[in-house]
This record gives structure tokens, sequence and C-alpha cells, in this order.
């Protein structure tokens, strides 16, 4: 009969939680990789409840829309492990949005980022400045 303590396991590693900030960022850089354009980062922390970052960026085409949104899902799943609670499918509304829970990534077709212009609905947001940068390891 075979009798396992938890002493005879190693503890487990601790699992690397990135900030808001941290997601934001890799999601923006991500979605540069497959090169979606005016790409903006807005902390939005101090007036929603629902999560503390938007990352907006614009896509060309239906097709460049589905492949912004698939590689950051993609990127974020494959290197930290992290699946969106919300992946928008419906490639007809100009706009997709993955949610990460204090990260929402919106990518839309120019078109509808003009018509719902977030920016400016939530202007009181502060614009994060970010440059592509290396993902932090888990």
């Amino acid at each position: 009969m075979l009798n396992l303590w938890h002493d005879d396991f190693p503890p487990a590693p601790e699992t690397f939680r990135m900030t808001g900030e941290q997601t934001a960022k890799l999601c923006a850089k991500y979605a540069d990789d497959k090169k979606a354009e005016n790409i903006v980062i807005l902390d939005v922390s101090e007036i929603s409840p629902i999560c503390d970052y938007f990352v907006i960026c614009t896509a060309s085409s239906a097709p460049h829309l589905r492949a912004v949104r698939d590689e950051i899902d993609e990127q974020m799943k494959d290197n930290h492990g992290q699946q969106p609670r919300l992946r928008d499918d419906h490639l007809d509304s100009q706009w997709l949005v993955l949610d990460y829970s204090d990260v929402m990534i919106h990518v839309f077709q120019e078109e509808k980022r003009e018509y719902y212009n977030l920016e400016e609905l939530w202007g009181d947001g502060k614009i994060v400045k970010w440059a592509p940068e290396k993902p932090p390891t888990r």
C-alpha cells in the first residue's frame, strides 16, 4: 500500500500574478505584434467598476480583427497561463472584446472605433505610456 503524506511532495511553486498594468502592456504588445494600429492603454481604475484597464486598438479588416484577437488570446494562454473570462466571436460587429477581469481588450475596425470613441467616453481615464517590452517570466 502506497502511503503518501503531504511532506513527500515539494511545495507548489508560487503562481506569478501579473498586475493589471502588466497584463494591459502585454496585451498591447501582442496586438502590436499583429500590426494593430493606434494602440491605447487607458487606466480606468478610478472610474470603472468593471475593470482597471482598457486596451483599445484598430484592425484594418475582419480577418485582421480576428488575427489580433487570436494573437492576444493565444499568447496570454500559452505564455502566461491566463484565459479570458469572455471572448467575443462576433466578427460582424467589427468590435471584438477579450475580458481578463482587470483588463478589457477592445479590438475595433476603424469605423466602429470612431463611432463608439471609447477614449472620449472614458476620457477621465489616464493614458498609460507603453512600449513593446520583453514579457515577464512565470
